[in-house]
């Protein structure tokens, strides 16, 4: 691959993630309708697992390297949560105030900044066994379970839609599915791309992990949220937003520890990477109490230029 080529990749899969984000949306609302669900919990699971998709492989795929895997995967991991919350919660804020329902602010926000703070008994010796990854994977499947239980006691509440047929149920899947399989494949592309031209210009493998692989495989939750907030979709772009955290930070690391055990460099064992992170979390949350469940354009113009500053740090000070 030259550097052409790489720009051409990474173009191009942009271009194939927003055109998927747009199916996936619009089959994940319609769905919801169908099923009397909460689009939050649509949000929360099916949503969040599929953009979460490409942090899964991209972090597996680190692990299995002979060198320098684990700070990749786990940079991927903090750089994902950080570019959600900072980087993606702080544009759809601008495109449009995001509001954040009262059972999310005091259910799946605090659940999200608890698993946060449960990888720093896990990373403090600066390795992730197996049993440590099966543990977090365990969490994480018990959380799906209490997700799924609490969808089907709402749905109990909710009359479902009756103006949806058979076939526009089967629209919506194959909506949901395209949306997914196009996320995926846009984000391989464009990181792809991405990574090539990293490597060019001679940054770290833990900046790459931050940065590039980070920011390439939180572009389909970019897209996906962008275009539900311009559809006015907000319960879809919190759910996807926060549920894709939880994911990141169980199912990615527990399952990237599963695979194979690996080492980490200090920054993600309690380090100032780590403690961003947190502190992105908490500044998410703190940005929804203080607008009253809404984060405005002005908490959004504060995620955004912290986002903003923390990749001037990556590149200036740990390049």
């Amino acid at each position: 691959m030259d550097l052409i080529s790489a720009v051409i990749f990474l173009v191009g899969g942009m271009v194939i993630l927003w055109k998927c984000a747009g199916f996936l949306v619009a089959g994940a609302v319609g769905l919801a309708k169908r099923l009397g669900i909460s689009p939050l919990v649509i949000g929360l699971t099916v949503v969040a697992m599929g953009t979460s998709a490409p942090e899964v492989a991209a972090s597996i795929a680190a692990v299995l390297r002979q060198t320098g895997g684990g700070n990749i995967a786990v940079g991927n991991v903090f750089g994902s949560n950080i570019a959600n919350l900072a980087l993606v919660g702080g544009l759809v804020a601008l495109i449009r105030p995001l509001k954040v329902k009262k059972q999310t602010l005091c259910r799946e926000v605090p659940v999200m900044v608890a698993v946060a703070l449960l990888l720093w008994p896990v990373l403090h010796n600066l390795y992730l066994s197996r049993p440590e990854g099966l543990v977090l994977l365990a969490v994480f499947s018990v959380l799906i379970l209490l997700t799924v239980y609490a969808a089907k006691r709402d749905a109990q509440s909710e009359e479902r839609d009756t103006t949806f047929g058979i076939r526009d149920t089967k629209k919506n899947v194959l909506f949901v599915v395209i949306g997914l399989i196009g996320l995926v494949l846009g984000a391989k592309i464009a990181v792809a791309g991405a990574v090539f031209i990293g490597e060019r210009i001679g940054l770290s493998n833990a900046v790459i992990g931050l940065t590039i692989i980070a920011l390439g495989t939180s572009l389909p939750e970019l897209a996906t949220c962008v275009v539900a907030a311009i559809k006015g979709h907000h319960d879809i772009s919190v759910g996807n937003l926060v549920g894709s955290n939880i994911f990141n930070t169980l199912l990615v690391t527990g399952g990237a520890g599963t695979v194979r055990a690996f080492e980490v460099g200090q920054r993600f064992a309690g380090g100032v990477d780590y403690w961003i992170m947190i502190i992105v979390s908490a500044a998410f949350a703190a940005a929804a109490l203080i607008g009253r469940r809404v984060i405005g354009r002005a908490g959004g113009t504060l995620l955004l230029c912290g986002y903003i500053g923390y990749m001037v740090y990556l590149l200036v000070y740990s390049g």
